[in-house]
């Protein structure tokens, strides 16, 4: 195992928290095992400032199974990050002394770090274009998490990148309360993600963008969906491309559904079931604006992002 090291990665986000576990082989960094929960560590957090014990506990448990894999996998140096969620709280310190106490028995110190919108963007932008042909940059690497989205524009490296607080769950507690919403629900949701929009959009220039590259749950479900996948098929989505033709329908067909329909999907995560709605409306105001203002046409999905990132990080 000396030769051969394994690493972890855990980024624990405002609806899901997710692990990868790489080893290193012959200079190349292979994966051993991913996984994803629903968790919502972010419940609430846009309206109390505060993490909810509950959701604390429901974290602490997906990480305790995290830490036996990492174990059983000897793995031998971890990074966890925290994001959008952890940055608003302000009783994180109780979020960080869960994740000291777990993390501390696989390797003695570790604990959770929260970063900072621009780290999150480039470790998702790196994780997500590693595998990507040069000749498509220009790419804008969109992260749509549950509770900020980060909008980046590179080739190879981070050129810029923006840090919006609009997300599937953020969405959802503000502006999206009926089940399916109602029209007035879904402007107002639209007004507030346009206005983060216009904010992201002026940080970071997308006019001679050629790639739309999409990562995390929202985008690949929609794909999913959009390719009409009977269950999730993550070797199937991966760095596929759907054109808006079929993906705004999507959106629009999520956007209207009631909850009960969309657990009926055969690709949707129960965990995503009440949130999903408001990251279609995410979506196709991204679609609208890189249309407009970079004649993008279609969306392309990596199921590598912010997780291969961390790897990088620590290899």
């Amino acid at each position: 195992m000396a030769n051969n090291p394994r690493l972890a990665a855990v980024d624990c986000g405002t609806n899901s928290i997710r692990l990868l576990i790489s080893e290193v082989r012959d200079g190349a960094v292979i994966d051993v095992h991913r996984e994803m929960r629903i968790v919502r560590l972010g419940q609430g957090v846009d309206a109390t400032g505060q993490f909810d014990p509950e959701a604390i506990a429901r974290t602490r448990a997906a990480l305790e199974d995290y830490a036996t894999l990492m174990r059983s996998h000897d793995v031998s140096r971890v990074r966890m990050v925290a994001t959008s969620a952890t940055r608003d709280a302000a009783n994180r310190e109780e979020f960080f002394a869960m994740t000291a106490e777990v993390l501390g028995a696989v390797v003695a110190g570790t604990v959770a770090e929260v970063i900072s919108g621009t780290e999150e963007a480039e470790l998702s932008f790196l994780g997500a274009v590693d595998e990507l042909d040069a000749a498509a940059a220009p790419f804008v690497v969109v992260d749509l998490g549950g509770g900020s989205t980060e909008v980046v524009r590179g080739e190879r490296h981070v050129d810029a990148s923006f840090s919006a607080d609009i997300g599937c769950v953020r969405i959802t507690e503000r502006c999206l309360h009926s089940d399916p919403p109602t029209a007035d629900e879904v402007a107002e949701a639209r007004t507030v993600i346009r206005e983060r929009l216009d904010e992201a959009l002026a940080a970071v220039p997308v006019d001679n963008a050629r790639t739309w590259v999409g990562v995390a749950g929202t985008f690949t479900t929609i794909v999913a969906l959009a390719r009409r996948l009977t269950t999730y098929d993550s070797e199937a989505i991966h760095l596929s491309q759907v054109s808006f033709g079929d993906l705004l329908p999507v959106c629009d067909e999520l956007i209207g559904m009631t909850r009960k329909q969309r657990a009926a999907l055969g690709p949707m995560h129960e965990g995503r079931v009440d949130v999903i709605g408001g990251g279609a409306i995410v979506v196709q105001e991204l679609a609208r604006e890189l249309g407009e203002r970079a004649g993008i046409a279609s969306l392309t999905v990596s199921e590598h992002d912010i997780l291969d990132g961390i790897i990088g990080s620590i290899v």
